[in-house]
């Protein structure tokens, strides 16, 4: 089986929202949870344009796999 990791790699756009997060990760982790987790300074790396917040990719899942997320068979 492939890894989780490098299929998001090659499905995720090279930048999205957290609004979209939720969508693109099959409602894994939340808008509002990622909001919370940037306000305590713990979330991913993000850019933000004006009132909206986007993060790249490939950081992203660098921070997903820093926060132990482990794919099983």
């Amino acid at each position: 089986m492939a890894d989780v990791y490098s299929e998001l790699e090659q499905s995720l756009p090279l930048v999205f929202t957290r609004r979209e997060v939720s969508r693109l990760l099959g409602g894994l982790i939340s808008c509002g949870r990622l909001a919370n987790l940037d306000s305590e300074g713990s979330g991913p790396p993000k850019i933000r344009l004006g009132k909206k917040v986007g993060y790249p990719r490939g950081p992203f899942i660098a921070w997903m796999r820093a926060r132990g997320g482990k794919h099983t068979a």
